[in-house]
């Protein structure tokens, strides 16, 4: 049976990286999907394509709970992915007001308009980051290691993770909290993060630009891969062994900045390129990756095409989409 069909399904940050696929791939099995959109984004993924003319759209912000219990009872949704977030390390810094808004209230606005619909909303997956762990020097974390976040984007993380357990435990809200490694893949038109900005540097004959060190070790998670995961968890809720639990989900294969910039000019054919490592960024956890065993022995789930073909992928998108903005 295809779990998703006529399943009516609300998206935060739907117009997002993970939000996008999110969407795309529930469409393709059959899923009644309403999107919470908050800014139009040119060369947006999502916006530009055909998939939002076949969704709901619920124009809002997360930090309007009028607006988030108005789409999930008039939509009738009985699962809701809370995918929306402020998700750039240097805006929440700069702006730790916006971010604190946006992903603390954000998530306890979402929550309560969930909880004030018990009969309609069946489950609830909230995504948090390996940036809720803060910093620790046992690596890697498991789902186990505190939540000690303490720059403002990872505060906000930790406080979404705390969150999402209070309306567990008080109120039996159907909730699963989902902390993934550093995401990439098509359609990240953030050109600040590293990934997409490298891409474009090397595609432009540019020497990729390396804010930091070059030494700060992350998990990168294909976006395919996490959509996988989040199905997979979403589909054992409301059961109650997987309800008010939490789940690492990454390739367990950390990188180093240089490394991980290495193998994106090996792809594109530009090792000629010398990356310009500013060594300014601040703010920042040193070193963070995934312990993911409680995702494999509790849902079976390993990712299907891991870094290195997700990287290929990602790199031929951000090509095509560079050459045709280009022309």
């Amino acid at each position: 049976m295809n779990f998703w069909k006529n399943r009516k399904v609300f998206i935060t940050g739907a117009s997002g990286l993970l939000g996008s696929s999110m969407v795309e791939e529930l469409l393709s099995k059959g899923a009644i999907v309403t999107c919470l959109v908050r800014d139009w984004v040119h060369g947006s993924k999502l916006l530009e394509s055909d998939y939002l003319s076949r969704c709901n759209i619920v124009r809002g912000d997360l930090i309007d709970y009028d607006v988030l219990l108005r789409g999930i009872n008039e939509y009738e949704i009985d699962t809701v992915f809370h995918l929306g977030a402020q998700t750039i390390v240097g805006t929440a810094s700069r702006s730790p007001i916006s971010t604190f808004e946006a992903n603390i209230k954000g998530t306890w606005n979402l929550l309560e308009a969930c909880r004030q619909c018990p009969t309609l909303v069946e489950r609830v997956l909230v995504a948090s980051s390996d940036k809720a762990y803060g910093s620790h020097n046992n690596l890697p974390y498991t789902e186990e290691t505190p939540l000690v976040g303490r720059f403002p984007y990872d505060v906000s993380k930790s406080c979404t993770d705390l969150i999402a357990m209070s309306y567990f435990h008080t109120y039996r809200t159907p909730v699963a909290v989902t902390r993934c490694g550093n995401l990439f893949g098509a359609g990240d038109l953030n050109f600040n993060r590293l990934i997409p900005g490298t891409i474009k540097s090397a595609f432009e004959n540019e020497s990729p630009i390396i804010r930091s060190d070059g030494q700060f070790i992350r998990d990168y998670f294909y976006v395919a891969d996490a959509v996988d995961a989040y199905l997979a968890l979403a589909e054992k809720l409301p059961e109650e062994s997987f309800i008010g639990q939490d789940f690492n989900f990454g390739t367990e294969t950390p990188l180093s900045v240089v490394e991980l910039v290495e193998r994106i000019l090996t792809t594109m054919g530009k090792t000629n390129l010398v990356p310009d490592i500013l060594n300014q960024a601040s703010h920042e956890i040193r070193e963070q990756y995934l312990d993911c065993t409680k995702a494999k022995r509790m849902l079976n789930w390993k990712p299907k095409r891991g870094f290195e073909e997700g990287l290929k992928q990602t790199v031929d998108w951000y090509t095509n989409w560079l050459a045709s903005e280009n022309n």
